[in-house]
């Protein structure tokens, strides 16, 4: 990738022109894990070329937030600061419900794009979670909030045919608490689902954000090797046609 990634950015925004779209919530997961020797891999997946939004490329397991996130019970919750920067900026309904939907919405996709079930085994013999969780219920598995990070939060440019708030989250893959045997989601949407090193994620065929993500978290893991919850987020948006990075 040529120049910039705020210049890449601003010239992709005048790539195309649509008409304003409100975004949608939507979250990801980027699961990690660290071998003996400390080197970092993460779970990444290639999107299914018969998709009409970024056929082929690699991306981190997630999607948009639906209804039914926001309704789920029996859930441990999150960090209080890891909470805190989900909450922060939050326009409309600023609900627990709502934030708890972010990281949900993650672990329900992680499931139905990868296979793998994030949260612990329940000792309770029936779990009644909700719709999209029958699945971690059937298996007596409780959807676990405390060990999940936020890494970024980044809302897609103005005049693009589809938009998101994409809230990018982190968890350490002792989180897995099962996983499908053939380690595909059911959804079918993640095709090559494999454990990349940040040097190998790079050479794959990434969305400008999802190369971004990858740069921030490495800085991060450099200094706050255990991702702690009180770190500083960075938070990517355009406010009158010019890319702005805040921090949370």
């Amino acid at each position: 990738m040529t120049g910039s990634f705020e210049q890449q950015l601003a010239k992709d925004e005048q790539a195309g022109k649509h008409p304003y779209i409100r975004p949608k919530d939507a979250a990801t997961l980027l699961i990690l894990d660290r071998d003996k020797r400390g080197h970092v891999k993460l779970l990444m997946g290639r999107r299914h070329m018969r998709h009409t939004f970024m056929p082929g490329k690699f991306v981190f397991p997630g999607g948009r937030v639906d209804p039914g996130d926001s309704r789920i019970g029996n859930v441990l919750p999150y960090h209080p600061d890891v909470e805190a920067k989900l909450s922060e900026g939050l326009k409309n309904s600023k609900s627990s419900a709502r934030v708890r939907a972010f990281a949900l919405a993650a672990i329900r996709e992680t499931y139905e794009e990868a296979g793998l079930f994030i949260g612990h085994k329940s000792s309770h013999d029936i779990m009644r979670l909700g719709t999209g969780f029958e699945a971690f219920a059937e298996r007596g598995i409780q959807p676990d909030l405390s060990g999940l990070r936020m890494i970024a939060r980044a809302i897609t440019p103005p005049q693009r045919p589809r938009r998101f708030d994409t809230r990018f989250l982190a968890v350490w893959a002792d989180a897995i608490a099962d996983q499908l045997p053939d380690g595909k989601g059911p959804s079918g949407e993640l095709e090559d689902c494999a454990w990349l090193t940040l040097e190998e994620a790079r050479k794959k065929e990434l969305p400008l954000i999802t190369t971004k993500i990858l740069t921030d978290l490495e800085q991060r893991l450099e200094k706050d090797p255990d991702l702690s919850p009180e770190t500083a987020v960075p938070y990517y948006y355009f406010r009158n046609g010019a890319f702005v990075r805040d921090l949370i």
